[in-house]
């Protein structure tokens, strides 16, 4: 997941109209927005069920000092790490192009984005000062639902997960799913959504897209960026709807999903838990490690449809996922990446084998070389040698993705050196 510096969906301005209609006493409240405030307060803890422990603080930003918030955000050694090592697995992987500057465009791209955001480390909601008064009320109350979130479950220490890009993205995406769909249940006056909003859950859906369409940046940014933002939000919510019609009264901060496929499949997280595999590339030959994070089902799905733009094969193709890893290397030749997955069967493992040689088809105008075989296929094309290849590893199929340097050894995963964990 790219981004994951929290702030408020745009939604529809046709919700405070719905909402406006609500009676609800108002609580005296101190400082900014103190009417906003004290509405939105008692909606919420009565909507998710749980009472602020202490009353948050809230208080105005500059356009200026949000800039400030989040250049400090992109730069901090960490999140810079990530970005560096995010981008050039993204660029190896064809999703984004080779001239984009990653940390300069999420720059500009938040700062389009936010009106608001909860900062969990000095535990103040923040709202633009120059933000239209409908906007900032529907930023305090989507904001007050993770000031809430922060009081039972730690968001910063959520946030600072490492070296696990999939689980952070699930556990941003109940943050922001409940969010979502608290802040529009709230000003509902805490009623059922797909019942009481015209238009229902996909109305939100399509409200959602529409808004962040709207805005230049966001409409430019490559497929993974729109994805990844628009994931939490819409994924989230409709995995955080499924949990309160499936577990009433329940507390989600104490049993949170560990990956995108938990958000994605309802089954694999209600019914037969199916937590994902972890993956350990061990010892790397013919090359030394940069980065190394993992992709997950939903970024895996991204991958297949970005080169074969086909919405019903991704889906296919990235069913089955079971686990992953990549690690961004370098060579003596240049930078290249490999790429484990482990997948649920063996006809899963093989329909991913097939759309990765697809997508490496497509991306590079080629075809497989002389030698390939139906578990081996190489490909050689614009100054890259590109390998993808079927096996097992500790009886479970993998298959491995490897694009290098041309003149680069491929053979950079030693499978006796990899291990897979079943989490349980």
């Amino acid at each position: 997941m790219i981004l994951q510096l929290r702030r408020t969906f745009p939604l529809a301005s046709a919700l405070l109209t719905l909402a406006s209609a609500c009676n609800r006493e108002t609580p005296k409240y101190e400082g900014p927005y103190a009417t906003e405030v004290g509405e939105a307060i008692p909606m919420i803890e009565k909507t998710i069920g749980l009472k602020f422990k202490t009353p948050p603080k809230v208080e105005t930003r500059s356009k200026a000092q949000v800039r400030e918030f989040v250049l400090k955000q992109l730069t901090d050694s960490l999140a810079a790490h990530d970005i560096t090592g995010q981008e050039a697995a993204y660029k190896r992987l064809g999703m984004i192009p080779d001239t984009l500057k990653l940390r300069e465009f999420l720059t500009g791209l938040l700062e389009e984005q936010i009106v608001g955001y909860y900062d969990p480390r000095t535990k103040v909601l923040y709202v633009v000062d120059s933000a239209p008064k409908d906007m900032a009320a529907l930023t305090i109350t989507h904001e007050l639902v993770h000031a809430l979130q922060d009081q039972y479950i730690s968001l910063d220490s959520v946030q600072r997960i490492r070296d696990d890009n999939d689980r952070l993205s699930a556990a941003q995406a109940v943050f922001e799913g409940q969010a979502v769909y608290e802040q529009i249940s709230a000003m509902l006056g805490g009623t059922n959504i797909a019942i009481n909003l015209p238009g229902g859950w996909d109305r939100i859906r399509e409200m959602i897209r529409e808004n962040n369409g709207s805005m230049p940046i966001f409409a430019a940014a490559p497929k993974v960026i729109q994805e990844t933002l628009i994931f939490p939000y819409l994924s989230g919510a409709e995995f955080y709807r499924n949990y309160k019609e499936r577990k009433p009264g329940s507390v989600i901060y104490n049993d949170m999903p560990v990956s995108t496929e938990q958000i994605i499949h309802p089954a694999a997280f209600f019914l037969t838990r199916d937590n994902p595999t972890r993956v350990s590339l061990g010892t790397l030959s013919n090359a030394t490690k940069q980065y190394e994070n993992d992709l997950g089902e939903f970024e895996t799905r991204l991958f297949l449809f970005q080169q074969l733009n086909d919405q019903n094969e991704a889906v296919r193709g990235a069913t089955g996922w079971d686990g992953d890893r990549y690690a961004v290397v370098n060579t003596p030749q240049g930078q290249g990446i490999v790429w484990l997955t482990v997948w649920d069967s063996p006809v899963d493992a093989g329909e991913f084998f097939h759309m990765a040689g697809q997508s490496v088809e497509k991306r590079y105008s080629t075809k497989a070389a002389k030698g390939s075989t139906d578990l081996v296929k190489n490909y050689s094309a614009e100054g890259r040698t590109l390998q993808v290849s079927t096996t097992e590893i500790q009886g479970r199929q993998v298959v491995i993705y490897v694009d290098v340097p041309a003149g680069a050894n491929p053979n950079i995963i030693n499978t006796a050196q990899v291990t897979l964990k079943e989490e349980h």
